[in-house]
C-alpha cells in the first residue's frame, strides 16, 4: 500500500515539474481548451462555461479519447477518465454480467441522472439483485450509447433534482452527440488480453475484442445537419479460474460412463430410484459394467457384485474416484472450471443526431438510436456427482449459460425557437429497454429423460416517454438575470414476461408439475435418492405468477434562475414541484453562488434538496419459487413491494428517497503557467434509502402463543411464504467527500504540446440513525436482515473511497502519446473471512445478535495505460497501446480455512465456536480474485491496435 502512495506522490512531482517547465516556455498562441466550451448542464444560461459555474462540471472530450484510449465502451472510458465515476464488469452475477452498474461519488447507480443531448435517458429494465456493488439498484445502461457517436460528456458533480428531477442526487451526466458534417470517419480496433492470468492462468491471449465504428455527417439545408453512427463489437470471454478442486466423480459415475460407451444409459431407466420397474435391470447393468472400471480394487469388485439391492449399491458407489476417472476420460481438472471473467458479447448500434430549419425562426431536431446486445455468461459448474446434474444428458457435468438479448431503443424529437425575448424548446423523448433470458447448455433436472438443454426463461421490459416544455429568457436587471422555467410529463411502464413452463417447473416422474400432494415416491431423484430440483439450472425462468404489466405517470414544473448581482457575484436558485401517480408529491429547491475574488480565482458553494422516486422495477420486481414443507406449498424468493406478503410482514409502500446536499469549493487559474485548479467538498444526506433486504425467514420450532416468533410464524403462514426478500426504505445514509482537479496545457512549439490532468477524489458513505423496520420482523430478531453486514459493505466499502488519475497527452508533430496512471484505492469484500489468520472470524454484537465483521481488504493498485499514435496523413492514423500495461491484478482471494466464528453463549456474551465446514472464498479454486467487488477488474493487460480513417 505504501508503495502505491509513493507512486502517486512521484507522479504528482513529475506533473508539477512538467508544469513548471512549460510555464517557462510559454507560447503566445492561444489554444481552444475543453473547459472553455459552453456547457449545457448545471446552468441554463447558454453562455456559461465550465470554470465559471457555481457547481463543479467536468467536460470530457470523447472524440480524443476514442482515438488514443484503450477503453472501448463508455462506462470504462469514464471509469478511467473521471475519478468520481466508478464502473466495473461483474462475473457470475446473472443478468448483471451483461449490464455494468455505474456510480458517481460512491452513491448508487440509480442516484445519478443521465441525459442525452440534454434530454432524460431511460433506465435499464434490469434490477441488480446479485452480489455486486449497486445491489438492489436500477441504473442507466451507458454502454447502449456508442462512444463513437459522442462529441463530449458533461459531468455535473452536484445534486440537481430541483433542476432536472428524480435521480439527480449524486449528479448528472449529459452525453452530447456529434454534429460533424461533410466527413466520413471510422475506427477499426482489435485487441485482446495478453496476461499471465489468461486462459485460467496458463498465460497467452484471450478475451479478444474487435470493434468497427463508422460516423458520417452531412448538411440539411443551409443551417441543419444529420449525423449517423454505426458500431459493431465482438467480444470473447476471459477465464481467470484455476484447476477445480474437490470431488467431481463418484463410483456410480464411473460405471455409468462405461455403460454409456456401449449404448446403455442407466440414469435414463429411472425417475425416482426408489420407485421404478427397472430396479433389477439397473442392478444387472451395474454388475455387468463394473468389471470395466479397471481401477476398482478386487474387494470393491467383489462387494459390488455381491450387492443385490439399490441401497447396498448406493452405499458402495458413493465413494470418490475423481483422480482415476479423470485419467480414464482423458480430462483434467481445468475442464471443470467455471468461466470467471469477462462475458461473451456481440453488439450492434445505430444512432442518429440531426437538426434542421422548420422555418426562418424555428428549428427542429431529432436524435436517438437502437442498440442490440447478445451476451453469454456462465454460472457455477454442475459436477457429475451432484443431484442437480442430469448425467443421462451430461455424463461429464455441464456449465450452464445465461444468454441475454438486450435491445435498447430511444428516439427524441422537438422544435425550438424564440417568441420575442423568450426562447422555447418543446420535445418528446421515448426510450425502451428489454432484457430477454435464454438459458443454454443446461437442464431441468426434474424433467423425464431426455428433457431439454435450452429454455426461454422470460424477460424484462421498461418503457419511458417524457414530454418537456422548456423556456428561458434574459432580463436586463443588475448585471444580467437569466430565468428558465418549464414543465414535464413522464409516463413509465414495466413488464415481466414469464418463461416457458419447463424453465421454472418442478416436475414429478410422470412429467406433471408437483403439488403439495405429490408423493415422495413420485419426486425425481438421482441414483442416491437425493431429490432433484426443478427449473432450468443457473436461472429458473419467471413463472406466470411473476408476470406483470405496471405503469405510472408524473408531472413536474420548475423555475431555474441565475442573477449576476455584480461583475463578480453570481447567484442562482431553482425550484421544482413533481407529482407521481403512485406515491405523491415532492418539492425541491437549490441555491448556489459563485464569487470572483480575482479574475483568476472563484469561490463557489451550493445547497439543495433532492429526491429519487423508487423505480417501477424496485416496486414490482418479483421472482419466486414454490417449496413444499409438510405437505404445504410455500413461496420463497423476492416479493414485490405491493404483494400480500409485504403487507402482512409490515413492509410499507415504497416512497421517494430524499436528499440534502451541501458543497463548497474554488476554481483558480494561473495563466502564466497554463494551470487551472478546482477543489470541491460535498456532504449528501439521504433519507429513506431503498435497499434490497436479505432474506427474512419463517422461524422454525415451537413458540408460546403471543410471542414475537409465534406471531411471525402466523404472518408467514397467512402470506403462504417461507422465506422472503423485499425492497424497502430501510436506512438513512450520509456521504462526504473532496474532489480536486489540476489541469495544465503546455505548448513547447507549434508541433509539441503537453496536456496534463491530475484528479483526485476521496469519499465516504455510511449509514446514520436506526434501521427503519417492521415491528413484527424486528421483535422476532430479524432486524439485521434489513441491512446486513454484507449489504453494509456493498454500500459503504465495496467501491474505492480514494481514487486518483494522472493523464498526460503529448503531441509531437505527427505522434500522439497518452500516458495515464489511475490509482484505485482499497476496497472491502462483503464476504467474511479470517483475514488476519488468527484462527477466528472476528465479530460484534449487533442488535443483540452475533455478527461476523472481519472481511478481506483488497489493497489499492496503480493501473497504467500507454498509447502511441501516428498520423500518416489527414485521412489515416494508427494507434497501438495497452490498458494495464504492467499486468496488475487485484489481491488474491482466500482459500479454504478452518476457523471459529462468532456466537452468543447462554448469557448473551460473544464467544467463538468451531465452524462446521471450512470457509473457502475461492469456491474450490474458481474465484482466484473476488467476484463480489473489484476496483478495476481481473483480466490483466489488454493490448490493442486501432486504425482511424477519415474521408
Amino acid at each position: 500500500m505504501n508503495k502505491n502512495y509513493q507512486k502517486i506522490a512521484l507522479l504528482g512531482v513529475l506533473f508539477f515539474m512538467s508544469a513548471n517547465v512549460n510555464a517557462q516556455t510559454k507560447d503566445s498562441i492561444k489554444t481552444n481548451q475543453v473547459d472553455e466550451v459552453k456547457i449545457t448542464i448545471g446552468s441554463r444560461n447558454k453562455a456559461r462555461v465550465a470554470t465559471d459555474t457555481p457547481v463543479p462540471v467536468d467536460v470530457i472530450n470523447i472524440g480524443s479519447q476514442s482515438v488514443l484510449s484503450p477503453q472501448m465502451d463508455l462506462n470504462q472510458i469514464l471509469n478511467y477518465a473521471a475519478p468520481s465515476f466508478t464502473s466495473n464488469s461483474t462475473t457470475v452475477a446473472d443478468g448483471t454480467d451483461h449490464v455494468d452498474p455505474a456510480q458517481l461519488r460512491g452513491l448508487g447507480p440509480d442516484q445519478v441522472l443521465v441525459l442525452l443531448n440534454g434530454k432524460r435517458r431511460h433506465t435499464s429494465s434490469l434490477v441488480n439483485i446479485n452480489g455486486s456493488p449497486g445491489r438492489g439498484s436500477v441504473g442507466t445502461d451507458l454502454n447502449a450509447i456508442p462512444a463513437f457517436a459522442i462529441e463530449r460528456l458533461e459531468v455535473l458533480r452536484d445534486g440537481a433534482s430541483a433542476q432536472y428531477g428524480s435521480d439527480a442526487i449524486a449528479g448528472v451526466i449529459n452525453v452530447i452527440m456529434k454534429k460533424n458534417t461533410n466527413a466520413l470517419t471510422s475506427a477499426i480496433t482489435a485487441g485482446a488480453f495478453n496476461s499471465k492470468g489468461a486462459n485460467d492462468h496458463h498465460g497467452g491471449w484471450d478475451g479478444g475484442k474487435y470493434q468497427l465504428d463508422l460516423n458520417y455527417g452531412t448538411k440539411l439545408g443551409t443551417n441543419g445537419f444529420i449525423n449517423f453512427t454505426a458500431s459493431l463489437l465482438s467480444r470473447d470471454d476471459t477465464r481467470r479460474a484455476q484447476a477445480a478442486t474437490g470431488d467431481i466423480f463418484n463410483a456410480y459415475n464411473a460405471i455409468e460412463q462405461r455403460a454409456l460407451q456401449q449404448g446403455v444409459n442407466i440414469s435414463s431407466l429411472f425417475g425416482n430410484i426408489g420407485n421404478t420397474s427397472n430396479t433389477q435391470q439397473i442392478i444387472n447393468y451395474i454388475h455387468q459394467f463394473t468389471p470395466q472400471v479397471g481401477y476398482f480394487t478386487a474387494q470393491q469388485q467383489t462387494d459390488i457384485q455381491a450387492a443385490s439391492t439399490i441401497p447396498q449399491l448406493q452405499n458402495l458407489l458413493k465413494v470418490d474416484v475423481t483422480e482415476n476417472e479423470l485419467a480414464y476420460r482423458k480430462l483434467s481438472r481445468d475442464d471443470f472450471n467455471m468461466r470467471v471473467g469477462q462475458s461473451k458479447l456481440t453488439s450492434g448500434q445505430f444512432f442518429i443526431n440531426s437538426e434542421f430549419d422548420l422555418s426562418s425562426s424555428v428549428k427542429g431536431y431529432a436524435f436517438g438510436g437502437i442498440s442490440y446486445r447478445d451476451g453469454n455468461a456462465a454460472g457455477f459448474f454442475r459436477r457429475p456427482n451432484q443431484n442437480r446434474t442430469s448425467t443421462a444428458l451430461y455424463p461429464n457435468g455441464f456449465l450452464p449459460e445465461i444468454a441475454s438479448d438486450v435491445i435498447d431503443l430511444s428516439f427524441a424529437a422537438g422544435f425550438k425557437g424564440k417568441l420575442g425575448n423568450i426562447s422555447y424548446d418543446i420535445s418528446n423523448t421515448f426510450g425502451q429497454n428489454t432484457f430477454d433470458y435464454t438459458i443454454k447448455n443446461t437442464a431441468n433436472a426434474s424433467m423425464p429423460y431426455p428433457g431439454k438443454t435450452e429454455f426461454d426463461a422470460g424477460g424484462l421490459s421498461f418503457m419511458q416517454n417524457t414530454i418537456n416544455a422548456d423556456f428561458d429568457t434574459k432580463i436586463d436587471w443588475l448585471k444580467g438575470f437569466n430565468i428558465a422555467f418549464g414543465g414535464e410529463a413522464r409516463f413509465e411502464r414495466y413488464k415481466i414476461q414469464s418463461g416457458e413452463e419447463a424453465s421454472w417447473a418442478l416436475y414429478d416422474i410422470n412429467g406433471m408439475i408437483q403439488t403439495p400432494s405429490t408423493a415422495a415416491s413420485l419426486k425425481p431423484t438421482d441414483f442416491f435418492g437425493n431429490t432433484r430440483p426443478g427449473g432450468s439450472q443457473v436461472f429458473p425462468g419467471f413463472r406466470p405468477e411473476n408476470a406483470l404489466n405496471k405503469g405510472r405517470s408524473s408531472v413536474a414544473a420548475y423555475v431555474d434562475t441565475e442573477l449576476d448581482v455584480t461583475d463578480r457575484w453570481l447567484l442562482s436558485a431553482a425550484l421544482r414541484y413533481e407529482n407521481y401517480s403512485d406515491f405523491g408529491s415532492t418539492f425541491n429547491y437549490k441555491i448556489a453562488t459563485r464569487y470572483k475574488l480575482t479574475d483568476q480565482i472563484n469561490l463557489r458553494a451550493a445547497h439543495s434538496t433532492g429526491f429519487r422516486a423508487p423505480s417501477l422495477q424496485q416496486i414490482y420486481f418479483n421472482a419466486t419459487a414454490t417449496q413444499f414443507v409438510g405437505g404445504t406449498a410455500f413461496e420463497v424468493g423476492t416479493f414485490s413491494n405491493d404483494s400480500e406478503a409485504a403487507r402482512l410482514l409490515g413492509i410499507p409502500q415504497l416512497k421517494q428517497e430524499e436528499s440534502t446536499s451541501y458543497s463548497a469549493g474554488f476554481t483558480a487559474k494561473i495563466p502564466q503557467a497554463n494551470l487551472t485548479f478546482t477543489v470541491d467538498g460535498y456532504y449528501i444526506k439521504i433519507k429513506n434509502r431503498v435497499v434490497l433486504t436479505d432474506q427474512f425467514s419463517r422461524p422454525s420450532g415451537s413458540y408460546p402463543v403471543g410471542s414475537p416468533e409465534k406471531n411471525l410464524q402466523n404472518l408467514f403462514d397467512q402470506a403462504n411464504a417461507n422465506a422472503a426478500t423485499f425492497f424497502a426504505n430501510a436506512i438513512d445514509t450520509q456521504t462526504k467527500g473532496v474532489e480536486g482537479v489540476i489541469s495544465h496545457r503546455g505548448k513547447f512549439s507549434e508541433k509539441v504540446s503537453l496536456n496534463s490532468d491530475l484528479a483526485v477524489t476521496v469519499s465516504k458513505t455510511n449509514r446514520v440513525g436506526e434501521i427503519h423496520g417492521s415491528d413484527a420482523l424486528i421483535k422476532a430478531g430479524q432486524i439485521n436482515r434489513y441491512y446486513s453486514e454484507s449489504s453494509r459493505i456493498y454500500l459503504e466499502e465495496a467501491v474505492p473511497r480514494f481514487k486518483a488519475s494522472l493523464n498526460n497527452a503529448l503531441d509531437i508533430g505527427r505522434f500522439n502519446v497518452l500516458l495515464r496512471n489511475v490509482y484505485f484505492g482499497k476496497v472491502t469484500d462483503p464476504n467474511v473471512m479470517d483475514a488476519n489468520r488468527d484462527g477466528i472470524v472476528s465479530g460484534e454484537i449487533i442488535n443483540g445478535q452475533a455478527v461476523a465483521t472481519e472481511h478481506p481488504v483488497w489493497g489499492g493498485k496503480v493501473i497504467t495505460d500507454l498509447s502511441v499514435g501516428y498520423k500518416f496523413s489527414n485521412s489515416f492514423r494508427m494507434t497501438i497501446g495497452a490498458n494495464n500495461l504492467f499486468d496488475i491484478y487485484p489481491d488474491k482471494n482466500y482459500g479454504p480455512a478452518v476457523v471459529k466464528t462468532p456466537a452468543l453463549d447462554s448469557s448473551g456474551n460473544l464467544v467463538y465456536v468451531a465452524n462446521a465446514a471450512p470457509i473457502d472464498l475461492t469456491n474450490q479454486n474458481q474465484f482466484i480474485y473476488s467476484r463480489n467487488t473489484s476496483q478495476f477488474g481481473m483480466n490483466g493487460r489488454f493490448l490493442f491496435v486501432r486504425v482511424n480513417l477519415s474521408f
